[in-house]
């Protein structure tokens, strides 16, 4: 039986995840695969802090470079993350004629071109299963299962920190800072949360899939990113009465030549499957012309499930080899650079959620409508809201919450902003996108 031989770029979590895996289950992959994959090496900075799986003598080093140039390792797993090191190390096993596994999102939607590119031009497969969803196969099936479908829309819930951060604030009715401490003492959330609740983890997810569905590569400048640091309770449980759940949605839409990508925390129906996705789960639904909507669900992180999603990706690499030649020489097919643009963000066309401050006085519901009418921003629904919290209440302003008609996002924004500067209402409006 033919061996192939792996070498590992970084132990923590995940790294730990793979290495248990791929000692634990040799013989069981040997058997559905035909190749036996062989753990050579494993390299980290740190190699004596115990990580509760046992490795054998001679494979933990030290040294990353004896592990990007053995000539016994085929195939190089970069879990190092980030954007320095790991980008060197990736193109150098590139370009040393090694395929590579990772989980790096970040470093695939910052420069995923210039890495694809390195793949194609030594005949190597770069696999990245893990980098968007974890545990949940949605790069497989982008690549494979939905390969004859035009895709239509995707969306998604990627960030589990997120996820849990609103669940907690839907069902106990707490607010953001103390749901995020919570979050952090339970390790969900790193010390410095940014990346989670500024969007950009799940904006780095959304540009991969977006280049996968569509074949061109997604610049990061181009997709709208709004977190969820500044979003109230008030607005949670305001959502809730309505019939919705706020939830941090990674949006990609095909309009003819143009692709709209964005991330927002959006009003998702109850009735919706994606509104039943709680606390650190992911799930990502896609419309193909021909499937219609499927849904994929599950961990999105996390060292079991992310381990998984690795040591398939090795496995696929390790039977292609086997078979003599790389299946995906360029992970990303850009047929479509240059043939497709990005939407720009102020013609993006969606329903919204606002909530704004009235003034308690005569005439002032008719002021601002009339404002919103000039700017063609139509409204479905409106209702004022008792006060939920302390929160909620300001001195002669009442709350009232609208369910915007579909309009594009730059009339709706210079609408409110008319609104805002007549007085009419005592603070800055918010907006929310609604599925």
């Amino acid at each position: 039986m033919k061996q192939i031989g792996v070498g590992v770029l970084g132990f923590g979590t995940v790294g730990a995840g793979v290495v248990e895996g791929l000692l634990k289950n040799r013989d069981l992959m040997a058997q559905r695969l035909g190749v036996d994959i062989v753990l050579r090496k494993v390299a980290d900075l740190d190699i004596t802090t115990d990580r509760g799986v046992t490795v054998p003598d001679g494979i933990l080093t030290t040294d990353a470079a004896s592990v990007l140039h053995d000539p016994a390792i085929d195939i190089i797993v970069e879990l190092i993350g980030g954007t320095g090191i790991a980008k060197t190390f990736m193109l150098e096993a590139l370009n040393a004629g090694k395929s590579v596994v990772t989980a790096n999102k970040k470093l695939l939607a910052e420069y995923g071109d210039e890495i694809f590119n390195a793949a194609a031009a030594n005949g190597v497969d770069i696999y990245f299963g893990a980098s968007v969803g974890g545990g949940i196969p949605i790069i497989r099936v982008l690549r494979e299962g939905l390969a004859g479908n035009r895709i239509e829309t995707i969306h998604g819930i990627l960030n589990g920190t997120c996820n849990y951060i609103l669940t907690r604030m839907e069902q106990e009715g707490l607010p953001f800072d103390v749901v995020l401490k919570a979050a952090q003492e339970a390790g969900y959330a790193e010390a410095d949360p940014s990346l989670d609740i500024d969007g950009f983890d799940t904006a780095h997810k959304a540009a991969i899939l977006a280049s996968l569905a569509y074949g061109f590569p997604v610049p990061m400048s181009s997709i709208q990113v709004e977190g969820i640091r500044n979003l109230s309770g008030i607005d949670v449980q305001y959502a809730s009465q309505l019939g919705y759940r706020i939830k941090l949605l990674a949006t990609i839409k095909h309009h003819d030549s143009e692709v709209e990508v964005s991330v927002h925390p959006t009003l998702v129906p109850l009735t919706h499957m994606l509104a039943s996705v709680n606390n650190v789960f992911n799930a990502a639904m896609v419309r193909g012309d021909l499937s219609g909507d499927t849904l994929y669900y599950g961990r999105g992180a996390g060292r079991a499930p992310t381990a998984s999603t690795v040591i398939g990706d090795i496995g696929d690499i390790a039977h292609n080899l086997a078979l003599g030649k790389p299946r995906y020489g360029r992970a990303i097919n850009n047929a479509n650079a240059g043939k497709i643009a990005m939407r720009a963000p102020e013609a993006v066309v969606s329903r919204f959620y606002v909530r704004l401050m009235v003034s308690d006085k005569a005439g002032a519901l008719g002021q601002f409508t009339t404002i919103l009418g000039r700017h063609g921003v139509s409204i479905q629904a409106a209702s004022q809201l008792e006060p939920i919290s302390p929160e909620a209440v300001s001195s002669g302003f009442v709350p009232v919450v609208m369910l915007i008609h579909p309009t594009p996002d730059a009339a709706l924004s210079e609408a409110l902003e008319e609104v805002l500067q007549s007085g009419v209402i005592g603070e800055k409006p918010v907006k929310l996108r609604v599925l």
